[in-house]
């Protein structure tokens, strides 16, 4: 059989959009080489911005058997997985931690596949092909941020050094619920006056809710929800990291991959929720109000998610990073876990320590998360 060759690392326009979209499939969204290209050619993904794309491939022949997302950081933006102590620690030792490696979506906390392989690859042989890209490069340290489970437990089969660091979101799963109400029917009586209690608050305000799916996302409805989204920001002090460049970049290439949620006052767009969406698989991603209203936030982003997966047939729903009060709302905790290679030895005991101890943390509150979920016995 040909050997496996690593491809230089690259932009994504250096690397076929077909062979890679290939191997991504249509399940995820956010691996498509569209959703990427949008990211590197609006100026989000860029040297500029601390972002150096250096996505990796495996080649036999002409033909891409393999790829990986893959980037060098300047910095620990858009990560979600926080290492900034771990940067302060070693560059006030002496060390040198930008730049880093890092395989995950930017500015996308989302579980899913990361190393893309085809059907008749050798998975260890791929993963130590790909490891020397890091092992040997300069760099302080290599991160793989919210792989699946499966492809985590592969990674450690065939890197055992890599340290791996745990930590919860929530999502939502459709357990046959058929309804709205046949979801609220599983929940305790108290969690469920309360979600219709807030429902009815929405709706007394006078607030009406719009789903548009791709191409019924018309100019003025992108350019208010791109208002919306600066809004949210802006509270903070701060600028998104998403310019309107890319969103009108995805309404135009992946377009059955969205789902805007409008709340209306009078007629007159006032909030917004965008969505990304693939077969099986709601993602809440992003969302901006222009008013502050009792609830609606929780129906915006959480209680149109779910009757929208309920009326589609999706049956699970991400609405993104944070917590407690999606698990109120029937948001169940999952354990991630992260993996990271640390060049030096030094700072690789010191973040295997952090990481074994927050690890205990983060089993505690998983079990009292899990104890807390609103569901009936």
């Amino acid at each position: 059989m040909t050997r496996l060759c690593l491809g230089e690392p690259s932009p994504i326009e250096a690397i076929p959009a077909a062979a890679w979209n290939a191997l991504a499939g249509d399940d995820d969204p956010f691996l498509r080489h569209e959703f990427l290209s949008a990211l590197e050619d609006t100026g989000a993904v860029t040297p500029e911005t601390g972002w150096v794309p250096r996505h990796l491939t495996l080649w036999r022949g002409e033909e891409l058997v393999g790829a990986l997302p893959h980037y060098l950081k300047y910095h620990s933006f858009g990560e979600y997985v926080f290492d900034w102590a771990w940067a302060e620690a070693w560059e006030r030792a002496g060390g040198r931690y930008y730049p880093k490696a890092l395989s995950a979506i930017p500015f996308t906390p989302v579980p899913g596949s990361r190393l893309l392989l085809a059907d008749d690859v050798d998975p260890l042989q791929a993963r130590c092909r790909l490891a020397a890209a890091w092992e040997e490069g300069d760099v302080s340290s290599w991160h793989l941020l919210f792989a699946e489970q499966a492809e985590v437990d592969a990674w450690r089969q065939a890197c055992p050094t890599l340290l791996p660091r745990h930590g919860v979101q929530f999502q939502w799963r459709d357990r046959g619920f058929g309804d709205f109400d046949g979801f609220l029917a599983t929940l305790t009586s108290k969690r469920r006056k309360a979600i219709r209690r807030e429902r009815r608050r929405v709706a007394e305000q006078g607030f009406t809710l719009h789903r548009l799916e791709g191409h019924e996302i018309g100019d003025e409805d992108l350019a208010h929800f791109f208002h919306c989204y600066q809004i949210t920001y802006l509270e903070r002090g701060q600028r998104g990291y998403l310019g309107e460049a890319f969103f009108d970049r995805l309404r135009r290439d992946l377009p059955e991959s969205l789902l805007l949620v409008q709340a209306r006052l009078e007629g007159r767009r006032v909030a917004a929720a965008l969505c990304l969406q693939g077969p099986r698989t709601l993602y809440g991603r992003y969302w901006g109000s222009e008013v502050v209203a009792d609830s609606l936030h929780f129906e915006t982003c959480y209680y149109q998610g779910i009757e929208h997966c309920l009326t589609t047939g999706r049956t699970l729903f991400d609405p993104g990073t944070q917590g407690e009060h999606k698990l109120t709302r029937g948001f169940a905790p999952r354990r991630l876990t992260s993996l990271h290679h640390i060049a030096d030895p030094r700072l690789r005991d010191g973040v295997a320590r952090f990481c074994e101890e927050e690890s205990a943390h983060v089993a505690a509150y998983h079990e009292a998360a899990e104890r807390a979920l609103p569901f009936r016995g």
